[in-house]
């Protein structure tokens, strides 16, 4: 008897979301922290945290409205990580891309002429309430929700 092909179960889109204690006294890149930790960005205990980095490096050039290259963002989060003594991992160009990527899936970043910056140079409020809350997490639970429907019409 062959095996069955079972088909891969890709899912359309995801967001993971976790909650935290209320953001006081922290520094600037432990506040980007929580923050990639809150919106799933990071995972809790993950020591690989380039993606806090090159967050924090785009945050900062929003307050001047400027646009990095990937080659941009990776040096200056190499020089932000020696700067702050840890330790210089993950800044393999195609790792930097890939995190860019990720942050573009979130709809914090976008590409424009091939580079980067906080989408359209918008606060991070506003695009979350806009992207993340009226489109992806209403698209999801709605997703979701079909599927509860249909369950529910079977069991």
């Amino acid at each position: 008897m062959k095996n069955k092909i079972i088909s891969k179960d890709t899912p359309l889109a995801e967001i993971t979301l976790r909650k935290y204690e209320k953001p006081f006294n922290l520094e600037h890149r432990d506040l980007v922290r929580k923050l990639c930790l809150s919106t799933g960005l990071l995972q809790p205990g993950d020591s690989r945290d380039i993606i806090v980095d090159i967050l924090f490096i785009l945050l900062k050039a929003k307050k001047e409205k400027r646009e990095l290259s990937s080659e941009e963002v990776r040096d200056l989060v190499i020089k932000s990580r020696n700067d702050t003594g840890l330790a210089v991992s993950g800044v393999a160009s195609s790792n930097i891309r890939r995190q860019l990527k990720r942050l573009r899936d979130l709809f914090l970043v976008e590409k424009v002429r091939n580079k980067y910056r906080i989408n359209e140079h918008d606060s991070l409020n506003n695009i979350f309430q806009e992207k993340v809350e009226q489109y992806l997490l209403h698209t999801v639970v709605s997703r979701v929700k079909d599927y509860i429907d249909v369950v529910d019409k079977e069991f």
